[in-house]
């Protein structure tokens, strides 16, 4: 660990707390938007620690889970460095949205460019002033689009640091999950930095019981990384699902679900339910195999080929 870290041309001591706005552009109105980044430095060596947020900007779960976890000084480390960014999207947070104004994604703008769109230009920074300086990181996501999901680390198994990093959080699922492009998590595999990503509940939705569990499960993973001496301990033994996949819609119409969130079903078993506005006719969804729902559609009004139910699974399930 350095004596100075340096981080978006600020020079940062051992022993310090400091917050750094990073300005990223500004509203039509002339307003400055500044993204804070929360500093706090222990005087001994340790790893450096990432916890970020808000990447999609209607995803509060993430946001009040570092929230809680800084005003708590849960996350002050005895050892190493914290860097915590609640919110990224500046940008979306404000505007209620999953995206910035121009319409484009952050989380598939990676690594960006320094005269794109901005989204682009978010990314560009993150990855050049932020991403070289940090050892391991935590990304803060909830479900999308109306869909909840149960608490859960996702990370690509094929990376062994990753899964040994994630059974340290010990979420109650630990999902493997492909890089895709052009996202940060693959941007940080391949700066050699491995970044969980931690999911619960949906957007614009507080989730509190799996805030509780983002909270302790950051804990357990500073204490396992040497950051911190106690952790909340667990009974979880994290269900490892090495597969998943979307059940999707058959018919339009009104939609809904007769499992919970995290339940384990049954090849076959009625998962929910589609009628047409008439009572015309009734189409259900059936689990294909023995598999554990972690993902649930809550709109009551569904398209033919909608995402209603993601589920996980091992191939042992699939007999």
């Amino acid at each position: 660990m350095p004596d100075v870290l340096k981080l978006c041309g600020n020079y940062i001591e051992r022993g310090e707390n400091r917050i750094i706005n990073l300005n990223i552009a500004r509203l039509p109105s002339a307003t400055k938007i500044d993204i804070p980044i929360h500093v706090f430095r222990s005087k001994n060596d340790g790893p450096v620690l990432l916890l970020l947020a808000g990447l999609h900007g209607d995803e509060i779960n993430g946001i009040e889970i570092i929230r809680k976890s800084m005003v708590s000084g849960s996350i002050i480390p005895k050892r190493g460095t914290v860097i915590a960014i609640p919110i990224l999207n500046i940008f979306g947070f404000v505007y209620f949205s999953r995206e910035t104004p121009d319409g484009k994604d952050i989380n598939r703008s990676f690594p960006g460019g320094e005269g794109g769109s901005l989204a682009s230009m978010i990314a560009y920074q993150f990855t050049n002033d932020i991403l070289p300086i940090i050892d391991y990181g935590v990304d803060f996501h909830t479900g999308g689009e109306s869909k909840s999901n149960y608490p859960q680390i996702r990370c690509d198994f094929s990376v062994e640091k990753n899964l040994e990093l994630a059974k340290a959080f010990a979420p109650p699922m630990i999902i493997n999950s492909q890089l895709m492009d052009k996202t940060i998590r693959k941007t940080a595999q391949k700066a050699g930095k491995p970044l969980l990503v931690y999911e619960t509940g949906e957007s614009l939705r507080l989730d509190l019981p799996g805030i509780e569990e983002g909270i302790a499960g950051t804990r357990r993973l500073m204490k396992y990384l040497g950051m911190i001496d106690q952790a909340k301990p667990t009974d979880n033994v994290p269900l490892i699902l090495e597969k998943n996949s979307w059940l999707r819609s058959k018919a339009s119409g009104l939609f809904r679900p007769t499992v919970q969130l995290g339940e384990k079903v049954k090849k076959r078993q009625v998962l929910g339910v589609i009628n047409d506005p008439y009572g015309e006719f009734e189409v259900k969804i059936k689990a294909p195999h023995e598999c554990y729902v972690f993902g649930v559609n809550n709109m009551p009004v569904v398209h033919q080929g909608e995402a209603l139910f993601h589920i996980g699974f091992n191939n042992d399930m699939r007999s």
